[in-house]
């Protein structure tokens, strides 16, 4: 009970080749693309969100800051 050969991937991948066609494979690839994309670009505005934040918080400080100095 070793590792599987390259043989016994070329069978599995023969067999799930014959049960949902290349087509279906494809979809699914495209699917599966799309999602990944999607998580990534979440992932992406998610890191960009609190730069955002933080950035508007320290205007608003500022804004005070000179709203006290003018009093």
């Amino acid at each position: 009970m070793g590792s599987f050969s390259i043989w016994h991937w070329l069978v599995v991948l023969v067999i799930v080749v014959l049960v949902f066609g290349t087509s279906k494979l494809k979809n699914m690839g495209k699917d599966l693309g799309g999602a990944v994309k999607g998580f990534k670009e979440g992932m992406r505005e998610a890191t960009d969100e609190p730069k955002a934040i933080n950035a508007t918080k320290s205007e608003a400080v500022d804004a005070e800051e000179k709203e006290k100095k003018n009093a």
